[in-house]
């Protein structure tokens, strides 16, 4: 049975997605946290599975529901809770670390989530209608399933906070940025663990001016020097920026207005079609996977690749116009980590910044996969958000 434990145990962490829930399991280990079990349930609307595996990438246990049966979060973590109870008898919870997208303009750093904050961290869903809701759904459950455990709320657009106001503001009147309307980035979490991984893998790099790509499904750039984040290409919503698995990223606001006022889209459907329908998918009609797309012979799936790699080179050279110079750049995440044909297109698209491509560390991935004689060096580093959450979990519960 997994208890409530002030002075010691484990730290969890919940990550949950539009139909997915990631879950990891952490111990105090000298003075970090050492994994101890990780896994998640995904498809949870359409073909649920659920998979838990100890650190070495061994299945300990596995479950597959029907084709076309639905979950749901608060049945997922049910399933979570019961499992990580019976694959780690005995064990005590220090605490809960949930991934909670935004934080709006008051929350900038973790925090101890109680009932009475819930309301305000729910007045925020609006902001992020896809990702908000489900990351409050596990907290909200919870406190029902786990009473006594703490549970702390990791924000992903804490770590942008740091970026100047000039860098927040759109042109509009001034009293909506006032309101709240701004540039606040996303995918903050990932940026911060590369941000402390870079003294280890490139100490030089770290003290300069550094480009990092989360490229996955969902996809941004965060231009950071010295390790905190000046500019993002995400702003106001996860939608800005970047083409990515099936959001559109940045559009003119005039396409919007004609879908709504010519073509009599509901705001419903346009949503839908900018959240879901929209990216890679929407481009190429065959997959928001850019695996799929890598190894199609189809042309639109060749044409979606042409247009992220395009928006990517493109967005790279603003984000390098607002840091002053570029250093370095970094590829992390799901297509950053393992499409080498994607990073190797990107870096020649950067061959102006004196970006030269190593071939063979590429094919390696790493974790240099740039020439020694590069000027803006490349680096590939595997995020690890789950981490991050702990580590900001334990520091909280600790002060």
């Amino acid at each position: 049975m997994i208890e409530a434990s002030a002075d010691g145990g484990m730290v969890a962490v919940a990550n949950a997605g539009s139909s997915s829930l990631k879950f990891s399991l952490y111990e105090p280990d000298g003075g970090d946290l050492r994994l101890v079990l990780r896994g998640l349930a995904e498809g949870l609307d359409t073909s649920p599975h659920f998979v838990a595996k100890d650190p070495s990438g061994k299945v300990l246990q596995e479950h597959r529901w029907g084709e076309g049966q639905k979950l749901g979060h608060d049945a997922a973590l049910h399933h979570v809770i019961s499992a990580v109870r019976e694959l780690v008898p005995g064990g005590t919870l220090r605490g809960i670390g949930h991934r909670v997208v935004h934080g709006g303009p008051d929350y900038s750093q973790p925090m101890i989530v109680t009932p009475e904050v819930m309301p305000k961290l729910e007045a925020l869903s609006p902001l992020a209608p896809l990702h908000q809701p489900n990351n409050l759904s596990p907290i909200r459950l919870a406190f029902e399933a786990l009473p006594g455990v703490p549970q702390v709320a990791c924000f992903d657009t804490a770590f942008h906070r740091s970026t100047p106001e000039l860098a927040q503001m759109y042109a509009l009147p001034y009293r909506y940025f006032e309101e709240g309307v701004r540039r606040y980035g996303f995918h903050g979490l990932s940026y911060e663990y590369i941000a402390s991984q870079l003294p280890q893998v490139a100490p030089d790099l770290a003290r300069g001016k550094v480009i990092a790509m989360h490229l996955g499904n969902g996809a941004s750039l965060c231009a950071m020097d010295s390790g905190r984040s000046i500019a993002s290409t995400m702003g106001f919503s996860a939608l800005e920026g970047l083409p990515m698995g099936t959001r559109s990223g940045a559009i003119d606001p005039g396409v919007l207005l004609y879908l709504l006022e010519q073509r009599g889209m509901a705001p419903k459907a346009v949503e839908r079609m900018l959240y879901k329908d929209s990216g890679l998918l929407g481009v190429s009609g065959v997959s928001s996977d850019m695996r799929d797309l890598l190894g199609s012979d189809v042309p639109r799936a060749a044409l979606a690749v042409d247009l992220y790699v395009y928006r990517i080179v493109r967005e790279v050279g603003s984000l390098a116009a607002a840091l002053g110079g570029l250093d370095g750049v970094v590829f992390t995440a799901g297509i950053g980590e393992h499409a080498a044909p994607v990073r190797e297109r990107v870096l020649k698209g950067l061959g102006w910044l004196g970006a030269e491509l190593d071939a063979a560390a590429n094919d390696k991935a790493g974790p240099r996969i740039s020439t020694a004689g590069s000027r803006c060096s490349a680096w590939v580093i595997p995020t690890d958000e789950e981490l991050m959450i702990a580590r900001h979990t334990l520091q909280v519960l600790a002060a």
